[in-house]
């Protein structure tokens, strides 16, 4: 078995970044592929899944997940093809996605819980479709904003990186829930993007000039629910116009992952009180067990034409450093994946 396959490569984190990573902070390990275990599989990597998360995984602390160990494999969702089984779940040609971690090959039991295989079927969508919206950036905008944000036809939805994997779909679900969506996003292209290839209503160039500003003009009624992904000082913008009883979903806050200072809170939180609002926290790993249900639900809408999935492949296993930093500079439309390998 250990011959049937090429040298596994692999990145494992060697050292934890102070501020954007490097690639001194990585490790480019190569070993041979192990044989499944009794009950397991081995798993080709086709495509990773390169997301904000990642970033903060590399940090020592606590955290809702433990962070990577130095020397580990760095800790990804990936899409691959079972390539040798020892387990009655999976065949040989079975498409599946989970946490394969970064590295060419997968090999473990099948029932693994940190891996948490599942079948995917790739006739229903493309490949890189289950690791967005069919995938964990899909169920984050999907149960956070119909959990958390529960939005009602008529009310104002704003969502921040709304050209990215989560924002690029709260906004169109919150059109087919008969909302105003309202994204922000930074530069022109982005923002066309998003207004003309997604469907919002209106989309802020947050480096075209102050964001307040801008809210007022898109969104003359307020803002009744804000899908937050970024923190900072678009947060609290956007605190500075919410309606009573708003809620705000707080999912990410890419703005401050490669600080080096403390990180900031917002300053406008007493809005929160004024307004009666709710500001919650939400974590996509709580609805593990829903996940089915939205993908049946989404997978429809794809079919349907109701909604788009839209993904930025950049290709190259071994440029993974380089194409991960592409989500802090802002270099990718929608979802970014990164392709290891053909079928």
């Amino acid at each position: 078995m250990t011959n049937a396959f090429p040298p596994n490569q692999q990145f494992r984190l060697a050292s934890r970044p102070v501020g954007l990573p490097s690639r001194d902070n990585w490790q480019f390990h190569e070993e041979a592929v192990g044989e499944p275990p009794e009950d397991g599989i081995v798993v080709k990597v086709l495509y990773l899944s390169l997301d904000p998360a990642m970033r903060g995984w590399m940090n020592e602390g606590k955290s809702y997940i433990r962070p990577v160990a130095i020397g580990e494999v760095m800790r990804a969702g990936g899409l691959g093809v079972v390539v040798a089984s020892r387990s009655p779940r999976f065949a040989v040609g079975d498409y599946v996605a989970g946490g394969t971690g970064v590295q060419r090959y997968w090999s473990g039991a099948a029932d693994d819980k940190a891996a948490a295989f599942v079948k995917i079927d790739p006739r229903i969508a493309a490949p890189t479709a289950w690791l967005n919206t069919l995938g964990m950036p899909g169920m984050t905008a999907w149960f956070g904003l119909h959990e958390i944000g529960q939005p009602k036809p008529g009310e104002t939805v704003v969502v921040s990186g709304a050209a990215g994997a989560v924002g690029m779909t709260v906004g169109q679900l919150a059109k087919q829930m008969g909302c105003r969506a309202v994204g922000i996003a930074g530069g022109e292209d982005k923002c066309r993007f998003v207004v003309e290839q997604l469907g919002f209503d209106a989309c802020i160039d947050y480096k075209a000039g102050p964001v307040h500003a801008a809210l007022k003009e898109h969104c003359p009624q307020g803002v009744d629910v804000y899908f937050d992904n970024v923190g900072g000082d678009i947060l609290d913008a956007v605190l500075t116009r919410i309606n009573m009883k708003a809620r705000i979903v707080i999912c990410g806050a890419i703005s401050q992952y490669n600080a080096t200072a403390q990180v900031k809170g917002p300053s406008n939180y007493l809005s929160l009180l004024v307004n009666r609002a709710r500001m919650e926290g939400m974590v996509v790993f709580d609805y593990a067990a829903r996940y089915a249900e939205a993908v049946q639900q989404m997978a429809r809408m794809l079919q349907e034409g109701r909604l788009k999935s839209v993904e930025y492949v950049a290709e190259g296993f071994e440029k993974f450093p380089e194409a991960l930093l592409m989500l802090f500079e802002g270099r990718n439309l929608g979802k970014l994946v990164l392709k290891v390998a053909d079928a």
